[in-house]
């Protein structure tokens, strides 16, 4: 778990870099799952890939490793609803740039109280194209105007005009496979593109405390708004705790 020390980082930061790894047999597992899964997806581009649960639940194996809820109810609490997963996987030739933005800019939570974890498997540093974060840049606790930008060079649309001026000075984010990173949702943050040769991956999921609502209406709305990827639809799992809020038509039992 993370020290009090880390919680306060986390706190005044933003972002956190777990100081321990994932087993080596666990990590051998998850390495092994993307290959597979890789394989089974010819012809589509890696470098993001979202709703890996919904397309098959046995990834959930790895959103509920006791070691990463365990992290997670530190910084959110002991209820805890999954709802996003996604593989970022860099191939390392002709690579796209995740440019500064937020990720509340258009997740449709409300309290928006969410964070992001990010499991290496490959290293990730700042040749390949590693997440890079401002720290600081959430703790007005608002998301900033965002400007769009549909250029093929970009994996996302939504881009955030002087970022780097809206925290302290960027950081690197290195992780060694098996290492993983926590961010908050209004964090600012981005990566380079990977043109090292070398593959970056990761796998992210996303989480939010079970007080807050995750707004089917209002992400369908955002799709139209903001013309962002509809995320309206993603499956709820409450991983650990209790549904607080009861709106959420979140998916009960084992994982």
């Amino acid at each position: 778990m993370l020290s009090a020390q880390e919680v306060q980082e986390y706190t005044r930061d933003g972002q956190i870099t777990y100081g321990g790894q994932l087993s080596e047999a666990t990590l051998a597992r998850l390495s092994d799952r993307v290959e597979s899964f890789l394989a089974a997806c010819p012809g589509v581009s890696p470098d993001y890939i979202p709703n890996l649960i919904e397309q098959d639940a046995s990834w959930l194996e790895f959103a509920t490793l006791p070691e990463i809820l365990d992290v997670v109810a530190q910084v959110l609490g002991d209820d805890i609803i999954l709802w996003g997963s996604a593989l970022f996987c860099k191939s390392g030739t002709g690579g796209r740039a995740t440019p500064w933005h937020q990720d509340g800019q258009y997740w449709p939570i409300r309290p928006l109280e969410t964070c992001t974890v990010w499991i290496a498997f490959d290293p990730s540093t700042p040749e390949n194209g590693c997440l890079r974060v401002i720290p600081g840049s959430h703790r007005e606790r608002k998301t900033f105007p965002h400007a769009v930008d549909n250029s093929d060079a970009l994996i996302l649309n939504q881009v955030l005009p002087n970022a780097e001026s809206l925290g302290a000075a960027p950081r690197d984010v290195i992780l060694q496979p098996g290492m993983f990173s926590v961010h908050d949702a209004y964090l600012v943050h981005g990566a380079e593109a990977n043109n090292s040769g070398r593959r970056r991956g990761g796998l992210t999921f996303r989480y939010m405390p079970s007080t807050s609502y995750f707004d089917r209406e209002l992400g369908a709305r955002q799709v139209a708004e903001l013309g962002v990827v509809d995320i309206s639809q993603r499956q709820l799992h409450l991983v650990r705790g209790v549904d607080r809020c009861g709106r959420n038509d979140v998916f009960l039992g084992e994982h």
